[in-house]
């Protein structure tokens, strides 16, 4: 029996990996720290809400993101503004972003910065 396409293989990744290797990621991250959910102060990338940033060889840029809950109140804006600010990193000649709830958040992706920032540890 094998897996369907649309199926996982058994032992890979919830989240895709990201293009940590690329020039261009360090400054899409820091383009994605500019983004702020507007309910909570802390950015969204060190709330753990982009789960992948791919960049090809040829600059393209692919963004997948989640949000705390599928009902936030910005869910139609936020990728629209993660866009705007990945956009205008110099060099990338094209963004997308794509919305995902699987895996869903969870407040074990924030980085340690953002539990000190929100009182969790």
């Amino acid at each position: 029996m094998t897996a369907s396409p649309d199926e996982p293989l058994e032992g890979a990744p919830l989240i895709k990996p990201s293009s940590t290797d690329h020039p261009l990621y360090d400054p899409v991250v820091d383009a994605c720290r500019t983004v702020y959910d507007p309910e909570i102060p802390v950015n969204i990338y060190d709330l753990g809400l982009i789960y992948t940033i791919e960049i090809t060889p040829e600059n393209d840029a692919k963004v997948i993101m989640t949000l705390t809950a599928p009902g936030c109140p910005v869910a139609g804006e936020m990728p629209g503004w993660v866009h705007d600010a990945v956009a205008s990193v110099g060099g990338l000649r094209d963004v997308d972003v794509e919305m995902t709830f699987d895996p869903q958040w969870g407040m074990d992706m924030m980085s340690d910065e953002a539990r000190l920032e929100l009182g969790f540890m």
